[in-house]
């Protein structure tokens, strides 16, 4: 049987354990527009050099045609990596990389 005074610590026990699945960061989004790649296998060097960036869910790399540069759409999870880490891997593969900059109408 437990005693009354167990019951603050049953509770304090309990929220810790379940604080941490519930305060997980919801994945991010970010368009990355990277530059000096316009052949047709800087895409998929590109999106290999991401995909194995930690925190990383998904790429979808595009290239209008083979000789402009790629587009990567990074989605991620901002409690493993930050979208500094994505863009030094990429410039470190000799891809300079920015954020997209967002039109203005």
């Amino acid at each position: 049987m437990f005693r009354p005074s167990f019951l603050p610590a049953l509770v304090l026990t309990v929220g810790l354990v379940a604080v941490p699945s519930i305060a997980r960061a919801a994945d991010a989004t970010v368009t990355l527009d990277i530059h000096h790649a316009g052949c047709v296998l800087c895409g998929p060097i590109v999106k290999s050099s991401l995909v194995h960036v930690q925190g990383v869910k998904s790429v979808t790399v595009s290239q209008p045609n083979a000789m402009a540069d790629v587009t990567a759409i990074v989605v991620y999870n901002p409690a493993v990596t930050r979208v500094a880490t994505l863009i030094r891997t990429i410039t470190d593969r000799g891809y300079p990389a920015t954020v997209e900059a967002k039109a203005t109408s």
